[in-house]
């Protein structure tokens, strides 16, 4: 894979700590006339690990100066994982301050796991926001499970997202109480949705998850950002002590392909409707920043020759409008104008496919029995 280097991120809210940044394949160091070194990209993290790290530990940041390591700091990966639709990657993107993870109204946006960094003076909190906690009916759903569970293996803090409006203990609670078996961490319920229902209903919901979870509920809604705050100290008091895992000035670990990738693949789920938006990935072929404009190009892949139809619409108008809307958000992201060249393929079966499934980024785990996934 290519190297990573800085590019500053265009959709930040001025912060204390300075510019964040985000890795990029293509972007030139302001000022230096050349490129950056490759920052280190964590591997898989082994929860409650963190106090044992050593300057030769290849996570040990380098970046900190003697003033700074003299503070004690508190860092730790923080697991964000609920049924499907309940306002995860809303919650995730209210906690760190940028727009990491794409938001649609319908469940099942999240494919795969979106890392925000979010850094002070004293604490770093790595969130993983996954894919809902869902039924598997095939290899995509159980990669996006996998993601799920691997998240929980290896959080400090679990942030268990729970529905306030549509969450029924009887239906979902099961679901929750076997995937928590898999972490060790301390949980935090935050009742999501608060401001849609009755106080009353956000006190059974919070004596639920305190008495069958064993969890700490906290009221919360991502969506106004009431209990934000009270939420992200709760999380931070209960992360282990040890040095930064990332530069602080870092807000993501993805490289910039993966977020274009996901504002086009957010702009059909807003654009299509049924099957449509389930049945499309999106790759970036090229990526070519040192033009003017930046030159993208991706390819939609949809899995049947009919849904190819739907994507490109009449006389092409439906590719159009996909395009030139994903566009808008690009430039938003980049700050410059982009010519995206936008190809729709047909991809059959890709869903069930583990060499289409892998091609796209996803991690596909060996077949097991009752993993629920059919097909060739």
């Amino acid at each position: 894979s290519p190297p990573a280097y800085h590019i500053q991120h265009p959709l930040r809210a001025p912060r204390p700590q300075g510019v964040f940044c985000l890795h990029t394949p293509t972007a030139w160091t302001a000022g230096e006339g050349r490129l950056d070194p490759p920052s280190p990209v964590a591997p898989i993290h082994q929860p409650h690990e963190v106090d044992h790290m050593s300057p030769d530990h290849p996570n040990h940041s380098q970046s900190t100066s003697p003033e700074e390591a003299a503070i004690t700091t508190r860092v730790g990966y923080v697991a964000v994982v609920g049924r499907p639709n309940a306002g995860k990657s809303t919650l995730m993107n209210a906690m760190v301050g940028e727009k990491l993870s794409i938001v649609t109204s319908k469940a099942q946006t999240t494919w795969q796991r979106v890392t925000g960094i979010l850094s002070d003076e004293d604490s770093q909190m790595v969130f993983l926001d996954t894919p809902g906690l869902l039924e598997v009916r095939d290899r995509m759903q159980a990669s996006m499970l996998q993601a799920a569970h691997q998240a929980l293996e290896e959080a400090d803090v679990v942030l268990l997202v729970i529905d306030a409006e549509r969450f029924k203990t009887e239906r979902d609670g099961a679901v929750l109480e076997e995937a928590l078996k898999l972490s060790r961490a301390p949980v935090i319920a935050g009742i999501n949705k608060v401001d849609l229902v009755s106080p009353q209903r956000v006190d059974a919901l919070s004596r639920w998850a305190r008495e069958e979870l064993h969890a700490t509920p906290l009221a919360v809604s991502a969506l106004t950002g009431d209990g934000v705050i009270v939420l992200r100290e709760a999380l931070k008091e209960r992360l282990p002590t040890g040095p930064f895992l990332y530069p602080p000035d870092e807000i993501a670990s993805e490289p910039v392909r993966f977020f274009v990738a996901e504002m086009i693949r957010e702009t059909v789920f807003e654009q299509f409707r049924q099957e449509i938006p389930y049945s499309v990935a999106c790759e970036i072929g090229e990526f070519r920043e040192s033009e003017d404009p930046v030159y993208i190009q991706a390819t939609l892949f949809a899995d049947r020759q009919p849904q190819k139809r739907i994507l490109i619409g009449e006389k092409g108008r439906a590719i159009r409008t996909l395009g030139q809307t994903a566009r808008g958000k690009i430039e938003a992201f980049l700050e410059r104008p982009v010519y995206l060249d936008l190809w729709v393929k047909v991809l059959p079966g890709w869903r069930r496919q583990p060499r289409h499934l892998r091609r796209l980024g996803f991690r596909v785990a060996e077949d097991k029995e009752g993993s629920g996934r059919k097909g060739p």
